[in-house]
């Protein structure tokens, strides 16, 4: 089983097929694995080299509890320490939601190491949807979360809890996303699904930076967890132009 370590922390990753390497990074309450069951993996490892990462917090990574080891610049580190082991200049980099914000964080931080990006189910200037009263609370949110998608979190202990608070709580870092997305020097593909709440600012935000945007059938879930065939083959389709 590869791992890289960064600060520490063991990432764990996943590696399939041949080609230029492609580096997937799932959302929260995902992993590694979450990509070969969405046909992800099948589908790029014909064309690429494919590596799935596991964040910190889930798969067979470490999960600490220490909220300042989920910072978005440690977490883009995660992401290079990955390339670096193997030994990788630049990368396709495809993120979703939690993973998209992660992304952003590569293009903020390292984006040298990039040879495209794109980030799916998260609007980059925005971040979360905020409630009626503000800010969505992670108590709030997890309670949501086993309400409608208790088979996703169902791995989730007691023990564990902390760090996915960590994790969603991170997710309030916005400063630079906009400018760093656009000023990465590669090019750059926005994916939303048409029933997510992300699909509007995201569409606007690419349209209004003459970027490419891939609009999907389904909500945030299922544009990740169940993409039609034809989603899959349009990114294929973006990776190899780039």
């Amino acid at each position: 089983m590869p791992f890289a370590t960064n600060r520490g922390q063991k990432i764990h990753y996943t590696v399939e097929g041949k080609g230029p390497l492609v580096v997937l990074q799932h959302g929260l309450f995902m992993d590694a694995e979450s990509w070969r069951a969405n046909g992800f993996v099948a589908a790029l490892s014909e064309r690429f080299t494919v590596a799935s990462v596991d964040s910190l917090g889930h798969g067979l990574s470490d999960k600490p509890a220490d909220p300042a080891l989920y910072a978005q610049a440690q977490r883009a580190g995660d992401i290079v320490a990955v390339l670096d082991a193997l030994g990788a200049e630049k990368a396709h980099l495809i993120g979703y939601s939690m993973g998209g914000w992660m992304a952003v964080g590569v293009a903020r931080h390292h984006p040298e190491r990039l040879a495209s990006l794109t980030i799916g189910g998260w609007d980059l200037a925005g971040g979360v949807p905020k409630g009626p009263a503000g800010p969505i609370r992670f108590d709030i949110f997890w309670g949501f979360s086993q309400q409608v998608a208790p088979a996703l979190v169902g791995w989730v202990t007691p023990g564990i809890l902390p760090a996915m608070q960590a994790c969603f709580e991170a997710l309030a870092t916005l400063e630079g996303a906009p400018g760093a997305v656009l000023g990465a020097g590669v090019p750059v593909l926005l994916w939303d699904g048409t029933a997510d709440p992300y699909h509007g600012p995201s569409q606007a935000f690419a349209a209004a930076n003459g970027l490419p945007f891939l609009s999907t059938p389904g909500d945030h879930l299922q544009a990740i967890m169940a993409p039609e065939p034809s989603v899959v083959a349009e990114i294929a389709a973006f990776l190899a132009r780039a």
